[in-house]
């Protein structure tokens, strides 16, 4: 068993009162962060390889004339779901009270059914199989990341959260090239790779749990539903979280549109030989932009203390990306695409996290207040299908697909320049 290297320091169990109001002081260790990091490796693996791969390929085998409009219907009903089981659970993580931790209870309980749900979904031989499962997968994604992104603002000080927001985002790409080679190598089904990527989301989760200590705070009252919507209201109403909420939102959905139809863009649009493999080479040209944006600019926002501008320039990072694709479609220049895109949005995912933590409007309701957040990560790739197998049906398709890729990512740089609470 690993050692147990994140007790609460003594001030900081001694004083919830100080915690919550001026927030965590003891740092974290490298270790804690690998395991972190670890952690979402595991769900970026298990979330974004059905979207990008397993759930294309599914859905094609079942009905390959509409696999468009299937693929766009299955995610948007995931995406209402997510819309709201990610603040319920956030409020109900709040809320919890359990000897295992109120954080870890969620992460490890919502990863299991997370797990559940992906096998059942694999097993799915109708759309509207596949539809209700991969929506039932999405409360257990929702419940997993209500307790896993409340511990950056429960244990994470201000000075290290570039640092940890790499660590959330940095595996992202990782998980995906993964999760495609070993589909793509051992030629798998689609079943047989829904299963092994929930088996390897457990496998990387169970070393986080076992070393984490949630640090303890006072449970409020019981969750009343009428209060929730009201509360998520006053959040939103609180301008410096709203501009916040706004440019993740849009950066991720302008991401989304992007890597959505790869698959699809590769074998219908550009019409390649092998778009298995041009997606791989696509994906790890993301990955490895990716992977050097989010390292470098998590530790220089750190250092500096700033993040606007890093957040700004990676969203214009992805804005050049779709208005690249859209004037000269081709597949070299889908390749640096991949590069500007992975590479804008690692940077950006690494150093927005950061940023929001610091405009949080109540530190006693932060999952609530993140489960809220999370909605402008988990379901732009839900929604995302839908609105671009619309804009594929067109007859402006792909070119008017990436032009929005672009517009939404510039829209989301003007928003961060409107926080002002933040450097």
């Amino acid at each position: 068993m690993l050692p147990d290297f994140d007790s609460p320091a003594p001030a900081l169990a001694g004083s919830v009162g100080q915690a919550i109001a001026h927030g965590p002081a003891e740092p974290v260790t490298r270790r804690w962060t690998t395991l972190y990091g670890l952690v979402w490796f595991g769900f970026w693996m298990a979330n974004l390889v059905p979207l990008q791969l397993l759930l294309p390929q599914q859905l094609e085998t079942i009905d390959p004339a509409s696999k468009v409009y299937d693929f766009a219907v299955v995610n948007g009903v995931s995406g209402l779901v997510a819309l709201i089981a990610l603040p319920l659970c956030g409020a109900l993580c709040d809320r919890s009270r359990s000897s295992f931790g109120r954080r870890r209870l969620w992460l490890a309980a919502g990863a299991v059914a997370f797990a559940a749900g992906l096998i059942v979904t694999g097993a799915q031989t109708t759309v509207t199989g596949v539809a209700v499962a991969w929506a039932a997968s999405m409360i257990g994604l929702s419940a997993a990341t209500a307790g896993l992104t409340a511990v950056i603002a429960d244990r994470v000080p201000e000075s290290q959260r570039g640092m940890i927001s790499s660590a959330i985002y940095g595996p992202q790409a990782l998980g995906v090239v993964v999760g495609i080679a070993l589909v793509s190598a051992f030629g798998l089904s689609p079943m047989s790779g829904f299963a092994i990527i929930a088996v390897l989301l457990i496998v990387c989760i169970v070393p986080f749990l076992t070393a984490h200590r949630d640090i303890a705070f006072n449970v409020e009252a019981p969750l009343n539903i009428p209060e929730l919507i009201a509360s998520m209201g006053s959040s939103l109403r609180n301008r410096e979280f709203a501009w916040a909420f706004g440019g993740r939102l849009l950066v991720n959905l302008a991401n989304s549109l992007g890597t959505c139809y790869t698959l699809y863009f590769l074998t219908d649009g550009l019409k390649v030989s092998d778009p298995a493999g041009s997606l791989l080479a696509c994906t790890v040209l993301y990955l490895l932009a990716g992977l050097l944006a989010t390292a470098a600019a998590g530790v220089l926002s750190d250092r500096l203390g700033r993040r606007r501008i890093f957040v700004a320039l990676a969203a214009l990072l992805q804005a050049a990306s779709g208005f690249l694709l859209a004037s000269t479609p081709s597949l070299t220049v889908m390749m640096v695409a991949s590069a500007l895109m992975g590479g804008g949005f690692g940077e950006y995912m690494a150093v927005d996290q950061a940023l929001i933590t610091q405009v949080l409007p109540d530190a006693e309701s932060r999952a609530k207040d993140l489960g809220i957040m999370n909605i402008g990560s988990v379901v732009p790739p839900a929604i995302a299908p839908l609105i671009a197998g619309v804009v594929i049906s067109s007859n402006r398709g792909y070119p008017l697909l990436f032009a929005l890729v672009g517009a939404a990512a510039a829209v989301g740089a003007l928003l961060v320049y409107r926080i002002r609470s933040v450097r």
